[in-house]
């Protein structure tokens, strides 16, 4: 059996303003601004999680099957609902991967299993948010249609 592992603590700290500097207890701060001039809005940051978190898992992936990655990209857009709240409500991420020894069908195996399976930050969103993706691979985008949703 596992070991259970320690809740996730962050604490978020006011800056003045809108702003916010959020992290882990004594290590690195990630900042927050509600109006967008000093870091990211709190839904940016949001995005850069599931973008962040999708990047590794791919990352790791396609390191355990010999085909290392030499650059991995990924542009994340959402959109949001009308009214309040302002949620979620779409996300598309396009990703750009360089790797010799890459093809196509490992790769979008990766992100599949990322979005589907490993990707905690995606499982923690709302299940009703349509969140697509595409890949253009060694500088070859996808088929038309190739574009995917997530579970």
């Amino acid at each position: 059996m596992s070991e259970k592992k320690p809740p996730s603590r962050v604490q978020v700290k006011w800056q003045g303003k809108r702003r916010f500097d959020a992290g882990r207890p004594g290590g690195p701060t990630l900042r927050l601004d509600g109006s967008g001039e000093t870091g990211q809005s709190p839904v940016d940051g949001v995005l850069s999680a599931l973008a962040s978190c999708v990047s590794i898992d791919v990352v790791e992936i396609l390191a355990k099957r010999r085909t290392p990655v030499e650059r991995l990209d990924v542009t994340v857009t959402g959109e949001r609902a009308d009214g309040t709240p302002r949620r979620l409500v779409a996300i598309e991420l396009s990703f750009t991967l360089d790797g010799a020894g890459i093809d196509r069908e490992q790769a979008v195996r990766a992100v599949d299993l990322s979005l589907n399976k490993y990707c905690s930050v995606r499982d923690s969103l709302a299940r009703d948010i349509v969140i697509t993706w595409n890949l253009v691979l060694n500088g070859e985008p996808g088929a038309p249609g190739e574009a995917r949703s997530s579970i």
